[in-house]
């Protein structure tokens, strides 16, 4: 089956932990002759970014799917989610010192730097009747509602392109990734993943972050599965 679409994940799929962006992995998703849609836990102007950089046009899963694009010059779709996720915070800031990172550019969610009790903030939000989850993607903490994620995301922005969540390759490594990888139709964990992710994906890369990436858009292409312009 030949694939018609790529969404794949920036922090830890395409860069490595200290965020330097793979340049191997980054030729590798230019060469390609479908869209590639980045879908990100990080900020619409730095998903933005990358994009023009790597050279891959304008399709953008932002927030864990809160903020979602198809143009650069075009209005995103930001879900109104963003109540309930400051309430948690109003809520575990009386039991924890937490910083929000990136709070001026966020819009559906809240993201804290990960230096609190994990575990005993999500038994503490457990105790609420808030609609809301916290997640760890290995970069940052985020408080996300339950209504989204990068698979509402990929249904969201497979409809802007006039595509199915099924016509897409997705590649991942974190939590935060496990909707995604479930409703593509094709999934790709890369070697650094988590292994519940891994657990689930279709292929397992044998190469960690962005050296993954480009070895398995080599097997997908190899396979017919994905098409370049060359």
């Amino acid at each position: 089956m030949t694939f018609k679409a790529l969404a794949i994940d920036i922090d830890g799929t395409i860069t490595n932990m200290d965020r330097r962006l793979s340049l191997k992995a980054t030729e590798k998703l230019r060469e390609l002759d479908v869209p590639v849609v980045l879908a990100t836990g990080n900020i619409l102007c730095y998903a933005k970014a990358t994009a023009k950089l790597i050279g891959v046009c304008c399709n953008v899963i932002a927030e864990n799917g809160g903020v979602v694009t198809d143009r650069f010059d075009k209005k995103p779709y930001i879900s109104d989610v963003i109540t309930e996720c400051e309430q948690a915070f109003d809520i575990l800031s009386r039991e924890f010192d937490m910083e929000k990172l990136d709070s001026v550019h966020r819009r559906t969610e809240i993201v804290l730097r990960r230096d609190f009790d994990l575990e005993r903030a999500r038994a503490l939000l457990n105790t609420t009747d808030l609609d809301v989850e916290i997640i760890d993607t290995h970069f940052a903490i985020h408080i996300k509602s339950k209504k989204i994620n990068k698979g509402t995301g990929l249904v969201r922005i497979a409809d802007m392109m006039g595509l199915k969540p099924s016509d897409f390759v997705a590649i991942g490594d974190s939590v935060n990734d496990m909707e995604l990888l479930a409703l593509a139709g094709y999934s790709v964990a890369v070697s650094n993943a988590d292994d519940f992710l891994k657990d689930i994906a279709d292929h397992v890369t044998r190469e960690s972050y962005g050296e993954g990436t480009a070895e398995v858009i080599d097997y997908l292409v190899s396979k017919g599965m994905l098409n370049t312009r060359q």
